[in-house]
């Protein structure tokens, strides 16, 4: 029996959405502006000169950005060996779980809610529970921020006070910051989880809980995180092979995004080159008719959101070159999609993500254009490919 590997390059994503100046975001392109960066000298702090990803490439990622935006990234534009295409995102979000569960076949039916950027942002009652769950007298930040940047300016004062550092931003989120040892990692996972249903009942996509460590000058954020998000609305491809019967396998956060409904196994790893290191085994050891799921965040959380143009070029090719090593464990039959969730074009504006439309390439499948297509054609086309029912709207890509 085929399987089935689906690969979510975190942010990744090739500019051109339709109802991108709906959500301020008109212009952005995320691979494409990185391509212009490198060719342009502006992206040489620890590599230099164009942007290389001739794996990548190969299935077709520089015609996608063109086929998306009409612009064809400098140093990409391979004739593509692969089916490549770009998918529009109909949910009404620019945010990781609206993304994933739409690539899983469920577009949300739902508005997200989003705190106000004001301070406060949290309205009384959820600072009171807030406090009452944390055992603390009060929050610090309460506000729209950088994670990093919030921290690095509340630490001190966490360390004072014991109180936690809650903060938001335009995805509908709730973000906690603690110390693991100052305040502690199983009282900060205990406090996330505790508040997840009523963040929940809000429409509040995500609790997240974001330990950290070091001293005032020198915190880091570790490797602890975790994300307690809303359930998606109706059975996922995730649901619908599990159901099935088949192995169902979860690298990266993917468990935390879909509250590990239909995931069979977990794998976890301390960053990204742990969790290629978790897919490269799978693809030696993952079972006939499997359907393996990946998250590789790094994109999103050291680059995009700190607007880091060099650091998101080299993650690409980082990744590229581990990409060629993947694709050579693949068995015949096996079928490998690479595609991205959301925007975050380290060239725009602001810290946040960024409503793109994202790339499609295929592996294992044969050669040729898939087009623009939704979101939902991802499900569509991995449950036609391991014999499953459809699990939403989208159509099997041909």
């Amino acid at each position: 029996m085929p399987r089935a590997f689906l690969i979510v390059m975190d942010s990744v994503g090739c500019g051109g959405a339709p109802d991108a100046a709906a959500f301020g975001d008109e212009g952005a392109n995320t691979l494409g502006h990185i391509a212009e960066a490198c060719a342009a000298g502006r992206a040489d702090t620890g590599r230099s000169g164009p942007l290389r990803l001739p794996v990548l490439d190969a299935l077709g990622l520089g015609r996608a950005v063109e086929l998306a935006s009409g612009l064809l990234p400098p140093g990409l534009g391979a004739e593509p060996a692969g089916r490549w295409g770009a998918a529009t995102e109909v949910s009404k979000g620019k945010d990781t779980p609206s993304g994933h569960w739409e690539l899983a076949g469920v577009p949300v039916p739902w508005d997200w809610h989003y705190f106000p950027d004001s301070c406060p942002s949290f309205p009384e009652d959820l600072t009171a529970e807030i406090c009452r769950r944390a055992g603390a007298d009060g929050i610090l930040g309460n506000r729209h921020a950088s994670g990093t940047a919030i921290i690095d300016a509340l630490g001190e004062e966490h360390l004072r006070t014991g109180w936690p550092i809650c903060y938001t931003s335009a995805d509908s989120v709730l973000q906690i910051a603690a110390h693991e040892e100052r305040f502690g990692l199983d009282r900060l996972l205990a406090l996330c989880e505790g508040l997840a249903p009523t963040v929940h009942g809000m429409r509040v996509g995500r609790v997240i809980a974001r330990p950290f460590v070091g001293q005032p000058g020198a915190f880091t954020r570790t490797p602890d995180r975790r994300d307690y998000a809303i359930a998606p609305p109706a059975p996922t491809i995730l649901d619908v092979a599990a159901a099935a019967g088949r192995a169902t396998h979860a690298v990266g956060k993917i468990g935390d995004i879909f509250s590990h409904r239909g995931i069979g196994r977990l794998h976890k790893g301390r960053d990204d080159a742990a969790l290629f290191d978790r897919l490269d085994a799978l693809a030696e050891t993952a079972e006939e008719g499997a359907l393996i799921f990946a998250n590789f965040v790094e994109f999103d959380t050291l680059y995009g959101h700190r607007r880091d143009v060099a650091g998101y070029a080299r993650a690409l090719e980082w990744f590229d070159g581990r990409a060629g090593g993947f694709l050579a464990r693949l068995r015949p039959g096996d079928m490998a999609i690479f595609t991205a969730d959301h925007g975050n074009d380290p060239t725009f504006r602001g810290t946040e993500h960024t409503r793109e439309r994202v790339p499609v390439l295929i592996a294992g499948t044969g050669a040729g254009p898939l087009g623009l297509c939704a979101y939902a054609d991802v499900a569509a086309t991995v449950a036609a490919h391991l014999g499953l029912p459809n699990p939403g709207p989208g159509r099997a890509l041909p």
